[in-house]
């Protein structure tokens, strides 16, 4: 310990600096200063600017591919609100189309209908015809007849009692319908 105070008592100081080495270390640091700016530096900025082209590229380049998928999207949902009106306005049709169809198969089956009801109405309309004149016979028939016994002779082939018995056959509708017209 004795060596140690010894140093110090000398009158140097650990902490102090050779002046020679801070002068040849300052000197150096200015050469590998100088020399990294010359060699390094430039390589270092070229490489800078090419890695920030390459972002702003890189940004630039997801800013339109963004752009286009906002595009297509909107297309996509343009198309979407396409198809639905289309399918409601199909949907719209059919319904028509089916009211259409209903409208036309009622119209069909009350023309079918009036077509069976007027067949009906007409072969009601010979059938009475038919038998009115069945009955206009057999009664003018019996007329005669009972006309041939009372007088006492045929009167079968007489066109004259065929005419009688038509008059007195229309005398009696017309009673009739005299009597059902009053009544």
């Amino acid at each position: 310990m004795s060596h140690a105070m010894s140093t110090l008592a000398e009158g140097s100081s650990v902490l102090a600096v050779p002046i020679d080495e801070l002068i040849i270390g300052l000197l150096a640091f200015l050469i590998v200063f100088w020399a990294l700016s010359k060699l390094a530096l430039p390589g270092i900025r070229k490489a800078l600017e090419e890695r920030t082209a390459a972002i702003e590229g890189g940004i630039a380049r997801a800013e339109e591919r963004e752009a286009q998928a906002a595009a297509l999207y909107s297309q996509y949902q343009a198309q979407l609100a396409e198809a639905r009106t289309e399918a409601a306005q199909i949907r719209a049709q059919a319904q028509a189309d089916k009211s259409a169809m209903v409208e036309e198969a009622r119209t069909e089956a009350a023309e079918a209908a009036a077509a069976v009801t007027a067949r009906a109405e007409a072969a009601i309309s010979a059938e009475r015809a038919s038998t009115v004149a069945s009955l206009r016979r057999e009664v003018g028939t019996l007329a005669v007849t009972l006309a041939g016994k009372v007088v006492g002779e045929s009167l079968h082939d007489d066109a004259r009692a065929q005419a009688t018995v038509d008059r007195f056959i229309a005398d009696l509708e017309s009673q009739a319908a005299a009597s059902g017209t009053s009544a």
